[in-house]
């Protein structure tokens, strides 16, 4: 068994869209509209087969209540992993991201930041220790 989606509720697709492409550097996957509906999917360059990420419009008020208790409360809505943080850091800082934790270690050898994505959520971004 795989996991090839999870979702992120967004409260402006286009904006999503934008800031999960532009600045941190995801690719745009998939965009098919059905009326009103919009089904829009990004993944990494690293990984283009890889898990895809829906970027979903928040307009069910269950999906909005979730995401904005998670903002809320501090906890991040997605967490994506690198080899590098601070460098991803610079990287995104670089690209205008707005970051509400620097890169910290938080246990040893285990270093996270967060940042905010503009559409309602907190995105961390997690470098563990080699193994």
């Amino acid at each position: 068994m795989k996991i090839k989606l999870t979702t992120v509720y967004v409260d402006d697709q286009e904006k999503a869209l934008r800031f999960y492409t532009e600045v941190l550097g995801f690719t745009k996957k998939t965009d098919v509209s059905n009326g009103p509906y919009r089904w829009l999917t990004v993944t990494s360059p690293e990984e283009p087969e890889g898990t895809e990420l829906q970027l979903a419009l928040n307009d069910n008020p269950a999906g909005k209540a979730y995401q904005q208790a998670l903002f809320q409360q501090g906890q991040p809505a997605a967490m994506f992993h690198t080899d590098d943080v601070k460098g991803e850091y610079e990287r995104i800082k670089a690209r205008g991201a707005a970051f509400t934790m620097l890169p910290t270690e938080v246990m040893r050898g285990v270093n996270i930041a967060q940042l905010n994505d503009t559409c309602g959520n907190l995105i961390q971004i997690n470098q563990l220790a080699r193994q």
